[in-house]
This record gives C-alpha cells, sequence and structure tokens, in this order.
C-alpha cells in the first residue's frame, strides 16, 4: 500500500497523531527531501530509522515502478516538504502508476496551503480554482488565459518573484481585483495582507519573505445577451422542443427572463416569416 501523508506547513504542532503513528511504525519512506524527513522526525521525537527513498521532481517517473513494486509487499509512506504529496509536489506520477497496477493507495488528511490560505482570505470559498505556481515565463500571457475565471484562484509564489507576479497580476486581472497574499501560515510571522491587485503590487515591491499563497477574487459573470439566448431557443425548437419548454432551459442556463426569451423567440420567428423569400 502506498500512504499519502500530509506533514506540517509550519507548526509542528499541526501534525496529526496519524502521522506520528506511521512515522514511527513506518518501514519505508520516500520522501521529496530525505534530510527534511530526518529533521521533521527528530523534532517529533521520534526514533525509527525506516529505509529512506528519495523522491522528488528530477527523479519521481523513474522511481515510481520501483516504489509501485515495493509496495506490494510492504507500506510505503510518501512525504513532501510540506502539506500534501501530489498538490504542487512530488506524487502525482506515483499516485497515477499505483493505480494503474492495481496497488492500493490511501492518504493520512492534514495540513494544506491552499485550503488554509482560501479560508484566511476573506474572498468567496463557495467554489474555487488551484493554479499552482504562477509560471515563471510568459506570466502575464498566462495571467491573461484565466482573467476570466469566475471562481476564486488560490496560486503558489516565491517571495523573490511575488511583487512581479502581482503588478502582472493587476495588469491581467484589472487594478481593482480584490487579492489577499497569505504569507508564512501557520508559523510565527503569519500575516495576511487584504487589498486591490494594484495595492498590494505597491506592498509586495519593497520586498516580501516567506511561503506564499496568493488567493485571487474571480472575475464578475459575464452579463448573458439576450440575442444569443433567443438564437439557443430558437435551435432547442429546431430541434423539437416546445418554445415555452425552450425558453425556460435557456432562461435558467442563462440567467435571462423567461418571458423576455420567449417573446424573442417569437419576434424572430414572426420576422423570418414575413422576410420575402431569398
Amino acid at each position: 500500500m502506498i500512504i499519502l501523508a500530509a506533514t506540517p506547513i509550519g507548526n509542528l504542532g499541526d501534525a496529526s497523531r496519524r502521522l506520528i503513528e506511521a512515522l514511527t511504525n513506518t518501514e519505508v519512506i520516500a520522501s521529496e527531501d530525505t534530510r527534511v524527513t530526518i529533521h521533521l522526525m527528530r523534532a517529533l521525537g521520534i526514533e525509527n530509522r525506516p529505509r529512506l527513498i528519495a523522491l522528488h521532481e528530477h527523479n519521481e517517473q523513474a522511481k515510481a515502478a520501483e516504489i509501485v513494486e515495493l509496495a506490494r509487499e510492504s507500506d510505503v509512506l510518501v512525504l513532501t516538504d510540506a502539506g500534501m504529496p501530489a498538490i504542487s509536489d512530488p506524487g502525482f506520477p506515483l499516485v497515477a502508476a499505483a493505480a494503474a497496477a492495481g496497488v492500493t493507495v490511501t492518504a493520512l488528511p492534514g495540513p494544506s496551503a491552499v485550503i488554509t490560505a482560501l479560508a484566511l482570505s476573506g474572498l468567496p470559498t463557495d467554489r474555487f480554482s488551484f493554479e499552482g505556481f504562477v509560471p515563471r515565463k510568459g506570466r502575464l500571457g498566462a495571467l491573461h488565459l484565466v482573467a476570466r475565471e469566475e471562481r476564486t484562484m488560490v496560486f503558489f509564489e516565491s517571495p523573490h518573484r511575488l511583487a512581479e507576479s502581482l503588478a502582472d497580476m493587476a495588469r491581467a486581472f484589472g487594478e481593482n481585483r480584490r487579492l489577499a497574499v497569505c504569507r508564512e501560515l501557520t508559523k510565527m510571522f503569519e500575516e495576511v495582507k487584504r487589498g486591490t491587485a494594484a495595492e498590494l503590487a505597491a506592498w509586495a515591491a519593497s520586498g516580501v519573505k516567506g511561503e506564499i499563497c496568493i488567493v485571487v477574487q474571480g472575475a464578475p459573470p459575464r452579463e448573458a445577451d439576450l440575442g444569443s439566448g433567443v438564437a439557443q431557443v430558437l435551435a432547442l425548437v429546431a430541434s423539437g422542443s416546445r418554445l415555452k419548454e425552450a425558453s425556460t432551459e435557456v432562461a435558467e442556463a442563462t440567467g435571462l427572463g423567461r418571458r423576455d426569451l420567449y417573446e424573442g423567440a417569437l419576434a424572430a420567428k414572426s420576422a423570418a416569416k414575413a422576410a420575402p423569400p431569398a
């Protein structure tokens, strides 16, 4: 069995009892940085000396098959430096390989920088997308591609690129888009800075340290176009739907008024009948 285990993102007090038990008893650990794993076990007072296998972004494709085969005979605990494996950290290729090979994968849930930042941001949490690290190359273009995303977005970023990324977010999303920069989550100097993209870009220009999450307000919903809505109604009618039912269906999908769609479709049909033949 492969066990994905979430580790503290800062405060060691967030280590779960299940994580401590697994670290105490496991015989094999595949970890992003074996030195970090050794340090974590010492900090938690764990004296176990398991076999350690390095599993990081440079070797995980090559190591996946080996670890999957090992997991057929013995449980393998998978750790990253902080948080949950496979979430912008090594682990996804291993999970995919295990699933393909029929090897069981389970998880010890725990701290998540994404969820913690989202909860602290003060921005809507009912729908969100995780965008991973802000791209290093083609950053502005990549941000333009998600500028119309209506869900709250969560990004990771390094401190030395934060100011430039926030400036590009102000360009791509608009200077008044609401953001929250969450820094050093669960650590002594935890800070959540909220404001507009322009305000936070100016704040970060003087330099910011620590582990960074950026939470971005989603774009406002696009206003539905009555003309395109009427066209959708007519298309449904042409495919066999009754006008009333088609108007109701499109109204529910677009937020447009059912009566407006119904009357618009009637007018369009009347105009089509009255038009002289081509």
